[in-house]
């Protein structure tokens, strides 16, 4: 689920931002996981604690594969009676806390915060004192003090989170090297190798000085390693690829097809419609998405996931449904529990307010934004920074930015016919980068290559995230193309950028692209 990053007192959002991916559980299988030929999985009631244990049990299998589909109770009434006949079990011991760890973030509730770290804890006690061997135990240790990692700077505990994340890496590394075939060991190393070597050149002092290096080719290396290969875990470390190469890569049919697959597989699996509806709102098929978001699964023994409506309020705010969008964020904000997203769901009822004329109650809300919430992610910066500037905005071009998020290209080119020239720089760069991502969306390459570089030449060094995405998309573009010196200096131009709202994942995404180019091109 979505914890989606930015930055924090000793950086805390650095954190956020690198474990946003990382709790792989979240983004999971489909069906049964699949199992090494070399250790087949245990029999039904067949001891769970082998001396070299290799895969999870019968049992623990089965309270995963419950908890995969956001049946979080179900899950523990499944897992309930294998960690009372085998209390020291790391299968048991690791899907166990993934339980807690999975209600904890979904939910976002502080009051079960310590409750989680203590058992935690406890289970960390019970596998160092445990006389199983082999490469499960060392795994399971690893992946709990990971969870309660994120788990610590979630709950801004970020000292805490980071001596954990130092200590789960380090023996992530020692697995991975002592059992080198063991795959699941390295679908997490992979995660977080990509994840802090994307991070941008103003965190590597920090990330050297925990010991925590990164690559994002040993990332993918591990990552795709993990993917090819049949174990518990493989179906996650095939979505979490998937993500990473829809995000940084720009595969996005591959990784729409494997999350409609998924879907498909398992229609009874909320996880997997959350999926299916993310991936369709990011790749803008909001018809698509919220066919998803209606016919997902509901009813007794699903997880609450009050993020969904959230997302529903977007994908109707860029339908021009301005009521509904209103009830489906009012829905989100009485449900949710955490700090995150408060202020960009204001936001967005600001929007749906002020579209819709009702200027009292939209000053309401704009008003709200400011009342809670954290500016951890980068929507809800985005959200304050509209509050903080009192710079009214324009309708045309919040109807146009909405209309192409929403992947309505045609309509968002009919909405800006005859804008009027603003005296608004924001407007005079926000018009012709408007103009560029419904061109290109459209596929019509040579129009939106004349409004990026347009909004690039007009921007200077403002501090707008408009000349900075229009380098990007320029990067991709010279990319595809061939242009490989043209994108460097594309890619290049977007790190330099001045900091804005989107800075942090537009730094990463350049970065990786920049990686991914090769050392020289010939002219």
């Amino acid at each position: 689920m979505p914890l989606f990053p930015a930055t924090i007192r000793i950086l805390p959002g650095t954190w956020l931002a690198l474990l946003g991916l990382l709790p792989a559980f979240l983004l999971c299988a489909a069906g049964q996981p699949q199992h090494d030929s070399t250790a087949p999985p245990q029999a039904a009631g067949s001891t769970p604690g082998p001396v070299a244990a290799t895969s999870l049990s019968a049992t623990s299998r089965r309270a995963y594969a419950e908890l995969l589909k956001l049946r979080v109770e179900p899950a523990r009434a499944i897992l309930r009676d294998e960690l009372q006949r085998f209390p020291t079990s790391a299968g048991a011991l690791l899907v166990a806390d993934c339980i807690d760890f999975t209600e904890l973030m979904v939910l976002q509730n502080a009051a079960r915060y310590e409750a989680v770290v203590l058992a935690q804890d406890q289970r960390l006690a019970i596998l160092d004192e445990s006389g199983e061997r082999g490469p499960l135990r060392e795994y399971a240790r690893a992946e709990i003090r990971l969870h309660q990692a994120a788990a610590q700077v979630t709950y801004q505990h970020e000292v805490q989170g980071a001596w954990s994340l130092r200590q789960a890496y380090q023996q992530l590394q020692a697995v991975a090297k002592r059992y080198p075939d063991f795959m699941p060991a390295r679908k997490t190393l992979g995660m977080c190798q990509f994840m802090i070597g994307s991070l941008p050149a103003g965190y590597h002092w920090f990330l050297k000085l925990l010991g925590l290096p990164g690559s994002v080719a040993a990332g993918l290396q591990n990552l795709r390693l993990a993917a090819q290969h049949p174990h518990d875990f493989q179906p996650e470390a095939r979505i979490v690829l998937a993500l990473v190469e829809e995000t940084y890569y720009k595969k996005a049919e591959e990784s729409a097809q494997l999350a409609q697959q998924l879907a498909t597989q398992q229609p009874d699996n909320l996880l997997f419609s959350y999926l299916l509806i993310s991936m369709q709102k990011r790749l803008h098929h909001t018809d698509q998405a919220l066919a998803a978001y209606r016919r997902r699964p509901t009813g007794p023994g699903y997880l609450s996931v009050p993020y969904l409506h959230h997302m529903a309020a977007d994908l109707l705010l860029y339908q021009g449904q301005y009521g509904a969008s209103l009830r489906a964020n009012q829905q989100f904000l009485r449900e949710y529990q955490g700090a995150h997203y408060r202020k960009d769901a204001a936001f967005k009822l600001y929007l749906a307010a002020w579209l819709s004329g009702e200027t009292a109650t939209a000053e309401s809300y704009r008003q709200q934004i400011a009342a809670g919430g954290r500016t951890i992610v980068e929507e809800d910066a985005y959200a304050q920074r509209f509050y903080e500037g009192k710079i009214p905005l324009s309708r045309t071009l919040t109807r146009a930015r909405l209309q192409i998020d929403g992947g309505y290209y045609r309509a968002a080119l009919s909405t800006l016919h005859g804008l009027p020239a603003s005296a608004l720089l924001r407007d005079r760069l926000e018009e012709p980068y408007r103009r560029a991502r419904a061109y290109h969306g459209l596929g019509r390459l040579d129009s939106a290559r004349l409004f990026y570089t347009r909004t690039i030449a007009l921007a200077g060094k403002t501090s707008y995230y408009f000349a900075p995405q229009a380098a990007l998309q320029m990067g991709y573009l010279c990319q595809a193309d061939g242009q490989l010196n043209m994108a460097r200096l594309y890619f290049q131009k977007a790190l330099d950028s001045p900091k804005h709202e989107y800075k942090n994942s537009t730094d990463a995404k350049a970065k990786v692209a920049l990686a991914g180019l090769p050392a020289t091109q010939l002219r």
